[in-house]
């Protein structure tokens, strides 16, 4: 039988999950192998160093920067209190002093005699990493973070944006291919992640946030909402960064798409618990993907779903990644074995895609997703 491999969606009901949780810089890790956590837990924890500020310490006093040093009331490595003097002018004859104050709590770093320009370094900033999900540790990367695992119902989007934020799912589409009114955003959905159905807008996003709802799962979003709702265009980096207030995890594509059934009810299922989510996409390679993870208690045993090189075979679920059917789900129904000339007259592997209404094209095998079971 004709066998080929793709990179895989994974839409599961049941998944063995394993999270790494690692710090941005060394730092001390809190949680010990073993150690069975909760998605609030804080697993480990460093500090980052402050932002500089520099002060034109002679440019402010009127003076040489070689004399500026000698007015000086502090010296490198001495903590600083805002308005604190930090210099001062010896004036005339004891009169018209210029007092120098302290714009930033934090240190003194260096002084410049070449520059004039005195160095201070605001407080060090806490960092600490949660555990995301609940799970058992089973491994500590030391000084770094920790990696746990967990079973779960696991979904992957095709796209999102905003971070990591946790909250109780919350079902407000009543289908599908449900599209999202503004009366469906309460009171009630605040703190709460809800999942929606065929489209959200930047209507229906702003309303969200107003109402303080964390989170949304949806089968679709136009491109030109989103930019609307975000101020500007998406890059081809990692999203994931954007401070918008709300986390949106896009499950089909871009446009009015129906959310998979079986992702509707997997989500629908699992409607009142809570869950994890994370909009952070990584579009051009498309190796990081958001997600949403709800996890089953930790004793829960199962046989783990497989996500490496799974096989795409006659009759495996993909989805098409590329234009013109972004988005598009049905099943492989042909795996030529020869090479075929394509539009751009390059030669490459295709595949025979039949739609839901059973129409069927062909097309690269690079341009469509395995959706794993």
């Amino acid at each position: 039988m004709a066998h080929s491999y793709t990179p895989g969606l994974k839409v599961t009901e049941k998944a063995i999950v394993r999270k790494e949780r690692r710090l941005p810089l060394k730092g001390t890790v809190l949680a010990k192998q073993g150690q069975i956590v909760s998605a609030d837990d804080i697993v480990a924890t460093t500090s980052l160093p402050g932002d500089v500020e520099r002060l034109n310490l002679a440019g402010k006093l009127g003076v040489p920067a070689k004399e500026a040093l000698s007015f000086l009331k502090v010296k490198p490595g001495d903590e600083i209190k805002k308005e604190q003097v930090i210099a001062e002018s010896k004036g005339f004859f004891g009169l018209f002093k210029s007092s120098i104050p302290a714009p930033i709590d934090g240190l003194v770093e260096a002084y410049s005699e070449i520059t004039g320009m005195l160095t201070l370094r605001k407080p060090p900033k806490k960092v600490e990493i949660d555990a995301y999900v609940n799970g058992k540790v089973i491994e500590v990367i030391e000084n770094e973070g920790i990696v746990l695992e967990t079973p779960a119902t696991f979904i992957q989007g095709i796209f999102g944006i905003g971070g990591e934020v946790k909250g109780v799912l919350k079902l407000v589409a009543s289908s599908p291919d449900y599209v999202l009114k503004t009366a469906d955003i309460t009171d009630e959905l605040r703190g709460k992640i809800i999942i929606g159905g065929s489209l959200v807008t930047n209507e229906i996003l702003r309303a969200c946030v107003a109402k303080g709802v964390l989170g949304i799962v949806v089968g679709g979003i136009n491109d030109k909402e989103l930019k609307e709702f975000l101020g500007e265009e998406i890059g081809v980096a990692i999203t994931g960064q954007e401070e918008k207030g709300i986390t949106v995890v896009v499950t089909e594509g871009f446009g009015q798409m129906t959310m998979a059934k079986k992702t509707y009810d997997i989500l629908k299922k699992n409607d009142g618990k809570n869950a994890s989510i994370n909009g952070a996409t990584q579009i051009r390679a498309g190796v990081l993907r958001p997600e949403v993870i709800v996890t089953y208690d930790i004793n829960t045993v199962f046989n783990e779903s497989k996500h490496t090189e799974l096989g795409m075979d006659i009759g495996s679920v993909v989805r098409i990644i590329r234009q013109p059917f972004f988005g598009a789900i049905g099943k492989v129904v042909g795996l030529p074995h020869q090479l075929q000339k394509i539009e751009t007259e390059a030669h490459v592997r295709v595949l025979e895609f039949e739609f839901e209404d059973g129409k069927r094209i062909v097309l690269p095998r690079t341009n469509v997703e395995l959706i794993e079971e």
